[in-house]
């Protein structure tokens, strides 16, 4: 185990009132968690919770994780397979529904409109019982309901609409990662878990002995840490801008070029690329095209740019992984990683699943 400077504190978000009070396990064992990113501090709650003693270890914690440059707003994108993924997505989509419902948590639930500029859409089955409707860019189904005080607003957006060919919509949670990781490591912490920073193990061996199981929620970096050649890094950036007048719903085109304009709390941020790399510096030049478009469709003078930032979204071309196995010291290991572009989408679904591994 190399240890990169020294154990970093995590800041954590204070919540008024308790996170939800969980049925206690009457097993007690010791469990290491690699990786702070969304995937590693549900699975550290749903486990701490239910009576584990649990302590994560990660290079990067709270906002420097891969999760903390994510748009974060639940939908099933770039993971496979979709008979086990869209089952994930659903059990989290009700969790985080139930978590929308105290503003604290970071979580609420928006309005996402999923468009194409170049074909015709075909609304997925599974959308359908969460009330997904077709929506016609250029007719007034696109603001179904519309204040007079922002009318000509949404005229105005309305009119830069036309260039999508088709789309729809439904209402989906919404995680805004400047509060919801926060949410989730104090809520961890409340349950008696512990987080180091600035650990990196060089293979999952070198956890301390004391820990009886493992879990390996380490994302992209699940490459080097187990040696998987599927892994492969899906890069995105992102950059942050004001709040956007009147931009209340989330809007994605996952067309090339591909672009999202996700309003949060205190900001909105534009996306975005999915390229096939692993370089982590940031392209002024992408942030430029990134900001063009998302302005273009707003039909919205170009914003300030507040911040801007890349991560790699860990997809597996064979599927994301979520089994038990063992450790070559014959201690038991699950593995949880994966996810590429849903790792919000599938948090509390695939830490369910780590439950369940757990206890077999």
């Amino acid at each position: 185990m190399e240890i990169v400077g020294q154990p970093a504190s995590v800041a954590v978000f204070c919540l008024a009132g308790g996170a939800p009070t969980l049925q206690r396990s009457l097993m007690s064992e010791s469990v290491a968690i690699i990786g702070a990113g969304v995937s590693g501090l549900t699975c550290g709650v749903v486990l701490a919770e239910r009576g584990h003693h649990v302590s994560i270890f990660a290079k990067e914690v709270g906002q420097q994780t891969t999760s903390g440059a994510a748009a974060a707003v639940w939908f099933p994108y770039d993971a496979e397979p979709l008979e086990k993924v869209i089952p994930w997505a659903l059990q989290t989509f009700d969790a985080l529904a139930d978590l929308a419902r105290v503003p604290a948590t970071g979580a609420s639930m928006i309005e996402l409109r999923q468009f194409s500029r170049t074909r015709q859409i075909q609304i997925p089955d599974w959308a359908i019982p969460l009330g997904a409707q077709a929506v016609v860019p250029s007719s007034p189904s696109v603001t179904p309901s519309v204040r007079r005080a922002v009318a000509q607003r949404r005229r105005e957006v309305e009119t830069s609409l036309k260039s999508f060919k088709s789309g729809f919509s439904l209402n989906v949670p919404l995680m805004d990662t400047t509060i919801y990781l926060d949410y989730l490591a104090n809520r961890f912490s409340r349950a008696g878990g512990l987080i180091t920073g600035n650990v990196h193990f060089e293979k999952l061996e070198d956890v301390d002995g004391t820990f009886d199981l493992v879990i390996n929620c380490a994302g992209i970096g699940a490459r080097e840490l187990v040696q998987d050649v599927d892994l492969e890094p899906h890069r995105g950036q992102v950059a942050t801008v004001p709040r956007i007048e009147n931009l209340s719903c989330a809007i994605v085109c996952d067309d090339a070029p591909l672009m999202y304009a996700i309003p949060r709390a205190n900001d909105c941020l534009f996306g975005g690329t999915n390229d096939l790399s692993s370089d982590l510096a940031l392209d002024p030049e992408t942030t430029g095209r990134i900001v063009a478009e998302c302005s273009r469709v707003l039909h919205i003078e170009k914003p300030l740019v507040l911040a801007e930032r890349v991560g790699l979204r860990p997809f597996r071309k064979s599927g994301v992984r979520l089994e038990r196995a063992q450790l070559r010291d014959g201690r038991a290991v699950i593995h949880n990683y994966g996810h590429g572009g849903s790792g919000f989408t599938l948090s509390w679904g695939c830490a369910e699943n780590v439950f369940r591994l757990v206890k077999s």
